[in-house]
C-alpha cells in the first residue's frame, strides 16, 4: 500500500488483556528538556512529523501532558482523519498523567484537558507517568499512588480512555498495583535499550498478560544531553556483524531486539528517512542466540534518572550519592 508515493509499513498489533490491540511500535514524541524547561515544537513542525509518520505507517503515537506536545499531535491525527488517510479507529493515542495531579478527584480533569489539547474524545491508554505524586509547587504530595489509581479506574469507566496502565514503576510497585487494582493494568511503559534489559519487568508482565512499551530504545547508540555516553555504538562490530546478516541498520537491530522480546518500542525521530528506517522492523526476526549477544551490553544504566525526587517514598529507582537539582522547582522560583 502506497500514500503520496511512500511505502505504506503494515505494522503489527499486540492483543491486550483486555482485548484491545495495541500497534506494535509507537512514535515518541517527547522532544526534551533544557535549562528553559521542556523543549517545544517550532512552526506546528510535530505536527507535520505526525502526518508524515501516518503515511509511512505509524498507527501509535506517545504523548504526555508533561511533553507539550498533545497539542499538535492531536493536530497531525485530526487532519490525517480530515482527508480521508486514516479514521480515528485506525490510530492508537497514548498519553500520560503529571505527577501534580495524582488525587483521585484531579484524574478526570487531567485526562479532559489532554483530550481537549488534542481534540479527540477518547484516548486508546491512559498512563501514570510516575507513581511519585507531586504539590501545585512541585513539593512531594503524601497521595498514595493507589489512589491515583482509583482516578485511571475511574476515567476508563467513563469512557475517557478505552485503557489504563503505569510508567516507570519498579516491579515491587507493580506487584502491590496488580495486587489491589480493580481494573488490570494492560501496560507499563519503562526504560528499555541494551544496556538496561528490563528482564524482571518482562518477565513478570508476561506472566500478568502485560505490555511493556519501552523509551529512549536506541540507549547509547544516540547522542544524549548533547553528548556521547559510553556504551554501544552504531558502530559497534557485534551489532554491525548482525545488521549485516539481515541488510539492516543497528539501530534496526535493537528496536527488533525489543521486538523480539516482546517490547513495544518508542523511537523518537522527527528525520523523514530515520522515520522510515526505525518502523522498517517487521521483515526480519533475530534469533535467539542474537538476542543474547546483545543482552550482555546490560550494564544497569538509565539515561531518565530524575534523583531529584530520590527522597519520595514512592521513587522507583535507586539511590545515587550526589543527587540533580531539582528543574521543576528551580522553574518555578525564576
Amino acid at each position: 500500500m502506497a500514500l503520496s508515493g511512500i511505502i505504506c509499513v503494515e505494522v503489527p498489533k499486540l492483543k491486550l488483556n483486555n482485548g484491545k490491540l495495541m500497534p506494535a511500535i509507537a512514535l515518541g514524541t517527547y522532544l526534551g528538556f533544557d535549562q528553559g524547561g521542556v523543549v517545544k515544537s517550532v512552526n506546528k513542525q510535530l505536527a507535520n512529523v505526525v502526518m508524515n509518520a501516518i503515511d509511512i505507517g505509524y498507527r501509535h503515537f506517545d504523548t504526555a501532558a508533561i511533553y507539550e506536545t498533545e497539542e499538535e499531535i492531536g493536530e497531525g491525527i485530526r487532519k490525517k482523519i480530515e482527508e480521508g488517510a486514516i479514521n480515528r479507529d485506525d490510530i492508537f493515542v497514548t498519553t500520560k498523567l503529571w505527577n501534580t495531579q495524582h488525587k483521585r478527584e484531579q484524574v478526570p480533569l487531567a485526562l479532559k484537558q489532554s483530550l481537549n489539547k488534542m481534540g479527540l474524545n477518547y484516548v486508546d491508554l491512559y498512563l501514570m507517568h510516575w507513581p511519585i505524586g507531586l504539590n501545585d509547587d512541585y513539593t512531594f504530595s503524601d497521595v498514595d499512588f493507589m489512589e491515583t489509581w482509583r482516578g485511571l479506574e475511574d476515567v476508563q469507566t467513563m469512557g475517557l480512555t478505552k485503557s489504563i496502565g503505569v510508567s516507570n514503576f519498579n516491579l515491587d510497585q507493580l506487584k502491590i498495583l496488580i495486587k489491589d487494582a480493580s481494573i488490570k493494568p494492560v501496560a507499563i511503559q519503562v526504560e528499555v535499550h541494551p544496556q538496561m534489559i528490563q528482564s524482571e519487568i518482562i518477565e513478570y508482565a508476561k506472566s500478568e498478560d502485560m505490555v511493556v512499551m519501552g523509551y529512549s530504545p536506541f540507549g547509547s547508540l544516540v547522542m544524549r544531553y548533547g553528548m556521547q555516553f559510553p556504551g554501544p555504538k552504531i558502530d559497534e562490530p557485534v551489532l554491525v556483524e548482525i545488521a549485516r546478516k539481515y541488510n539492516k541498520t543497528t539501530p534496526q537491530v535493537v528496536l527488533r531486539w525489543q521486538i523480539d522480546r516482546n517490547v513495544v518500542p518508542l523511537p523518537k525521530s522527527t528525520n523523514l528517512k530515520r522515520l522510515k528506517e526505525n518502523i522498517d522492523i517487521f521483515d526480519f526476526k533475530l534469533e535467539q542466540h542474537e538476542i543474547e549477544i546483545i543482552n550482555k551490553f546490560h550494564n544497569n544504566v538509565r539515561y531518565t534518572l530524575p534523583s531529584f525526587w530520590q527522597t519520595h517514598p514512592y521513587y522507583p529507582f535507586e539511590k545515587i550519592d550526589n543527587p540533580q537539582a531539582n528543574p521543576f522547582l528551580n522553574k518555578r522560583k525564576e
